[in-house]
């Protein structure tokens, strides 16, 4: 496969790219590493007339530990040191992205911004047409839930989970000017709209609260392949701890929902507990108990259901410092 033919656009300011995309209008996309797009556009997945290329844009590669630019490589994030000293998680989160090639191109605002992801739609277009399409792409019809109104593709980034549990909010520039949001509030139930960005606004930075660096947290992952896949299931957790006496805690999950999915509420019961194994299990069913997964993606609801209180389970065991019975055994 190959692109399909586009006119480049390389700006050099933020103000000049969202020129650019306020011109184009819904003819132009932005790319970044491209690990993502690209590979949309060489199976003609909604391509455009138009990219405009972030990787001239300085502003957007600077990076410290309150705040990164959206355009910051994902292997430069994971190798800082004050990153790994500070905010251990996401440099950890980084780690299990994709393939050391592609983190070393793709981008930290790129994962954020990752497309939702569905078997009906990531497919050939000769496949897509086979089925007449989807919601998502040529067609008009959900092939996940017969009669949908709104498309059901899950997000399937790595980080938003671990930087909304952080309480991280993202500064978005347009043609009126930049504007903050919490990245919790950033995301849209929509697979196809995805995000609260307007015409011709794109992502800047993501900053990060220094009280983040006072909380434990853990990231579990699920893929088919351990060494490249999308995941099929993402858990974050973020918690203040006293040894194992668990005093506040944020879960986010994501590949199991069209936006990163906060499981706050389920887990309320539990603050001012001792965490040991026995408890982190309740946690963990809580978390998954009543939890909607639909069949758009390589493992079944039912598995992906299950796994959520595992991976739970663990995260709430791993910001106590300690390890899963069967996962010691195991090692």
């Amino acid at each position: 496969m190959i692109l399909p033919p586009f006119t480049l656009h390389e700006p050099k300011t933020v103000d000049e790219a969202v020129a650019l995309k306020t011109k184009f209008g819904k003819d132009a996309d932005f790319v970044a590493g491209g690990t993502d797009l690209l590979c949309n556009y060489k199976y003609e997945i909604n391509a455009k007339p138009h990219v405009i290329s972030l990787g001239t844009v300085t502003e957007l590669k600077s990076f410290d530990t309150t705040r990164i630019g959206a355009g910051a490589l994902l292997d430069d994030v994971m190798t800082d040191s004050g990153m790994r000293r500070d905010l251990p998680v996401i440099p950890a989160a980084i780690g299990v992205i994709s393939s050391h090639l592609l983190r070393q191109t793709g981008t930290v605002g790129g994962n954020l911004m990752v497309d939702t992801r569905c078997f009906w739609f990531n497919q050939s277009k000769f496949w897509r047409d086979s089925i007449s399409g989807c919601l998502k792409s040529e067609g008009d019809a959900c092939r996940v839930v017969w009669g949908a109104k709104e498309c059901v593709a899950v997000y399937s980034g790595d980080l938003a989970p671990v930087l909304i549990t952080l309480g991280a909010s993202v500064t978005i520039a347009g043609p009126k000017g930049r504007r903050v949001v919490p990245l919790g509030e950033f995301y849209e139930h929509d697979g196809i709209k995805r995000h609260v960005l307007g015409e011709g606004e794109l992502l800047v930075e993501i900053r990060i609260p220094t009280e983040a660096r006072t909380w434990k947290a853990s990231y579990r992952k699920l893929r088919t392949r351990e060494s490249f896949d999308f995941p099929v299931l993402g858990v974050a957790v973020a918690a203040k701890v006293d040894g194992d006496l668990l005093l506040d805690a944020h879960v986010n999950l994501g590949a199991v929902h069209t936006t990163p999915l906060s499981r706050d509420g389920a887990i309320s019961q539990f603050i001012g507990k001792r965490i040991d194994e026995a408890t982190a299990s309740e946690i963990g069913e809580a978390v998954a108990d009543g939890l909607v997964i639909h069949n758009n993606t390589a493992m079944t609801p039912a598995y992906r259901r299950k796994m959520v209180a595992v991976f739970t389970k663990r995260c709430f065991l791993d910001v106590t410092g300690k390890r899963a019975v069967a996962e010691t055994a195991s090692r």
